[in-house]
């Protein structure tokens, strides 16, 4: 976890950085509480003296970082809130209500600004090659909030909040209930405030679905689901909310023709363990804005007997490469793989974008990366 929060005081006791905190003489409750105070408390600090934010996306939106951009509209009742993201929100994505309130069009006027689900430069490359926008970012207060385990490689100044967890909603519903931006009692609301905090806690359950998907990542855990029975009980109907989720995903006929001749397109390398998938520029100009292309093939090669690491690979006419990496609880580095690319992400799902390789280059460096990562294992194994 990552802070940039001072030194705090709470009572008699004064508390160190976060990282310098020790347990010593404290009991595992008051360590918790301390521990979460310092860690949320420094996301409440960089909202005080700000009216006007702007909740900034990566380049490669999903359903974790748009529920959490969401989430936060409706959680920060009090500010002017406007959603940016530097591509169109894809139409696989628009089953959320309000995802029209994100637009491509950057809001300079922000007193500061919230990047959500990505401490990594290269997921921001957009903004950044803007020099009006990174001069901005330059001169400007940001806060960053995100749950992956990847470095945050950011070069330019910001406070963070990084905590390892199944999604970056898991990260915004802990501030929502530490900072008291939920209620201890909804039902004790006014019928607007009861509104709106469940549309806040449709949007978290939204995006915990989404990057855990659907509740089946190894990274999922007891407390997951305690988070999610909290949803329930604050008002969040899980029928109806997937019922309107598959209304949006339902794919058309030519989408499933599609869906067919990836299929036939499958390449399999290292006895059947690693599958990989071509998905061309024609492809994503063609089918990407109906349906990701992603997200149609990489669950069907997970299927497949013997694979243990599936990616699907895009390639870009200005020679742009981006691949998206599903793995097996027997090969948990996806994370690692996404690495040798400047990529990153979980040990079960990660990605990468790289420049000025073919798809067959890309997959001659996928094997390189697992040949050396899993003789970096054996090796460590060895060593114990």
């Amino acid at each position: 976890m990552k802070t940039s929060s001072t030194n705090v005081a709470t009572g008699p006791t004064k508390y160190v950085p976060l990282k310098g905190i020790q347990k010593i003489r404290m009991g595992k409750e008051v360590y918790r509480i301390c521990y979460n105070y310092l860690m949320y408390n420094s996301f409440s600090d960089f909202l005080k003296d700000k009216q006007h934010l702007s909740i900034i996306q990566a380049e490669n939106p999903d359903g974790d970082s748009l529920g959490s951009a969401l989430a936060l509209d409706y959680l920060l009742k009090d500010k002017e809130i406007t959603l940016y993201c530097p591509v169109d929100i894809p139409k696989y994505l628009r089953y959320f209500d309000d995802w029209s309130r994100v637009t491509n069009e950057f809001d300079f006027n922000a007193d500061g600004y919230i990047i959500v689900d990505t401490a990594a430069e290269i997921l921001l490359s957009k903004l950044l090659d803007d020099a009006n926008i990174k001069n901005r970012l330059l001169r400007s207060p940001i806060f960053v909030l995100d749950h992956h385990e990847t470095e945050d490689d950011l070069s330019f100044s910001h406070q963070g909040l990084i905590q390892t967890l199944p999604a970056c909603c898991d990260l915004i519903y802990k501030i929502a209930i530490e900072q008291k931006l939920l209620s201890d009692n909804p039902d004790s609301l006014d019928e607007e405030d009861h509104a709106r905090e469940q549309k806040a806690c449709e949007y978290i359950y939204y995006g915990i679905m989404s990057d855990t998907l659907g509740m089946v990542s190894p990274t999922v855990s007891a407390d997951t689901y305690e988070l999610m029975a909290d949803l329930l009980r604050r008002g969040v109907k899980v029928a109806e909310l997937d019922e309107h989720r598959r209304d949006f995903m339902k794919k058309s006929p030519r989408i499933l023709d599609y869906k067919a001749d990836l299929i036939k397109r499958v390449q399999y390398y290292l006895d059947g363990k690693l599958a990989t998938v071509h998905i061309t520029w024609d492809d994503i100009s063609e089918y990407s804005d109906e349906y990701n292309p992603n997200i149609l093939i990489l669950e069907e090669l997970r299927m497949v007997e013997g694979v243990e690491i599936a990616v699907a690979i895009k390639t870009y006419p200005d020679g742009k490469v981006t691949g998206k990496i599903r793995s097996s609880s027997k090969c948990p580095y996806s994370d690692k793989i996404a690495e040798y690319f400047g990529g990153g992400g979980h040990p079960f799902a990660a990605g990468f974008r790289t420049y000025d390789l073919s798809y067959d280059e890309t997959v001659h460096e996928l094997i390189s990366a697992i040949y050396a990562i899993e003789k970096d294992q054996v090796a460590k194994s060895e060593e114990k």
